[in-house]
């Protein structure tokens, strides 16, 4: 998990940021980004993909990793921008507005999948990267735990909708909720099971 990170040291990068987002899927909530530059002299057992681990494992390295991590920010990109610019810029945005938050400044990115161009920083996007660097892997639990926070902070407020449990993905019982209860500010409008309920309860509604 380090072998990126090892290689990019040894040729003077000091600073190595790995960047991941999460909340690509779901109808409801943002999609958000992590950026983090590891303390190289600190070596953190466990991390890996966010997706693979339990959520007591990911809350647990999430503290490690804030506790020990150079420097880390999340970046949220909320539903009515998602809307307005499409998941994948949206995504996009997020991760190159938290790494240009870091301080200091990385000297090299490694990022999950996403090519980041324009951004005036070398980088390197590997596919599936939060499973082979744990730059990255650190990036993807941190965003992760954080919009996973996040939507249950939502469940207080939406209770009947279940975002504890799903966290804003298409269950079969956060499309009954939909249905029942009707789409919200936090829905993303944009995508096809939300769209289809709204333009039906517009109707409905004439």
């Amino acid at each position: 998990m380090y072998s990126f990170e090892k290689g990019l040291l040894e040729k003077g990068h000091l600073y190595i940021a790995g960047c991941d987002e999460v909340g690509r899927g779901p109808l409801a909530g943002p999609v958000v980004a992590a950026a983090v530059i590891l303390d190289p002299e600190i070596f953190i057992e466990g991390l890996n993909d966010s997706k693979k681990l339990s959520e007591k494992k990911r809350v647990a390295l999430d503290i490690e990793i804030r506790k020990n991590a150079i420097a880390f920010k999340i970046v949220y990109i909320y539903p009515n921008e998602i809307d307005k610019i499409n998941i994948y810029q949206a995504s996009k945005k997020a991760m190159i507005e938290a790494i240009k938050c870091l301080n200091p400044n990385p000297s090299y990115i490694l990022s999950d999948a996403m090519p980041l161009d324009g951004i005036g920083i070398p980088y390197l996007s590997i596919i599936k990267g939060d499973s082979k660097s744990a730059t990255i892997a650190a990036a993807s639990i941190m965003a992760k735990v954080d919009r996973d926070n996040y939507m249950v902070e939502m469940s207080k407020l939406y209770p009947e909708y279940g975002f504890e449990r799903h966290k804003g993905y298409p269950t079969k019982q956060h499309i009954e909720a939909l249905k029942k209860y009707g789409v919200l500010d936090i829905h993303r409008k944009s995508y096809k099971p939300v769209f289809d309920i709204a333009n039906q309860q517009t109707k409905l509604n004439i």
